[in-house]
C-alpha cells in the first residue's frame, strides 16, 4: 500500500452478519504464546496515537483459518461430527512454529504474514477434509489462504502515512510462537473486536519420547 492510499473502515456488516449473530470458525489462537505478546505490545505501545485504529489485546489476536458457518445456520450435531473427525485427521500432524516480524498495512488492517505458510495450509487442509468427511460441500474455497494475524483494524478512513510512520518507529525483535492445537470458536463482532467462547480444541501432534 502507497502512502497515497486511504485507510477504510473493517467493521461494516459483511453479508450475513449482524449484532449478536454468531459464526462457528476454526482459528489458530495465541493465548499461551508470551513471545507474541511481548511483539504485540511493542506494536500497540508505537500505534497508540494513531487515530482510526482499533488495537488487538493479546486475548482477541488470532490467526483465521476455516470458516464453518453462522451458528443458527449450523447443526450441532454436526458440528460435533466435524470436531471428532478433525481429531482424527490432526493426530498425526505435528505441532510447528510460527514467526511473525514487521506487520503489513492492508487498507482495513495491520496484520503480520506468518511464515512459515505450509504448516497452517496443512492444517487448514486437514480441517477442510474434515468437514468433508461430515458435509458434501465444504465452505469458502481452498485457494487463497494468506495466515497472517492482525494487530490493529480501521475503524475510519484516512490517510494511510501516519500508520507507516508509526510502525516504522517500532524496535523490536520477530516473535516466535509454537502451535500446538486448533480451535473451533463461536467467533461475534458485536463491539468493533473479533471476540468468541472456544467450542472445542484440537490438538496437534506431539513428537514421541523416542524422537526427541
Amino acid at each position: 500500500m502507497s502512502n497515497e492510499q486511504q485507510m477504510a473502515n473493517h467493521w461494516w456488516w459483511r453479508p450475513g452478519w449482524g449484532e449478536g449473530r454468531r459464526f462457528y470458525t476454526w482459528h489458530l489462537t495465541f493465548q499461551d504464546a508470551p513471545d507474541v505478546h511481548r511483539l504485540a505490545q511493542q506494536y500497540r505501545d508505537g500505534l497508540d496515537t494513531v487515530t482510526g485504529l482499533d488495537l488487538v489485546p493479546d486475548q482477541w489476536l488470532h490467526l483465521t483459518m476455516q470458516g464453518l458457518g453462522f451458528v443458527d445456520e449450523v447443526a450441532e450435531e454436526d458440528v460435533h461430527a466435524i470436531v471428532e473427525a478433525a481429531t482424527t485427521r490432526l493426530a498425526s500432524t505435528p505441532l510447528f512454529e510460527l514467526e511473525l516480524d514487521r506487520p503489513q498495512i492492508t487498507p482495513e488492517a495491520i496484520r503480520w504474514e506468518a511464515t512459515p505458510a505450509s504448516p497452517p495450509a496443512a492444517v487448514r487442509a486437514a480441517v477442510r477434509a474434515a468437514i468433508g468427511d461430515v458435509w458434501p460441500h465444504v465452505p469458502e474455497p481452498a485457494e487463497g489462504f494468506a495466515p497472517h494475524v492482525t494487530i490493529a483494524y480501521s475503524n475510519a478512513g484516512g490517510p494511510v502515512a501516519p500508520v507507516s510512520a508509526a510502525l516504522a518507529a517500532v524496535d523490536a525483535a520477530p516473535a516466535v510462537a509454537q502451535i500446538r492445537s486448533v480451535e473451533l470458536i463461536v467467533l461475534g463482532r458485536d463491539r468493533q473486536m473479533y471476540e468468541w467462547q472456544t467450542f472445542a480444541t484440537v490438538p496437534l501432534s506431539s513428537p514421541s519420547s523416542s524422537d526427541r
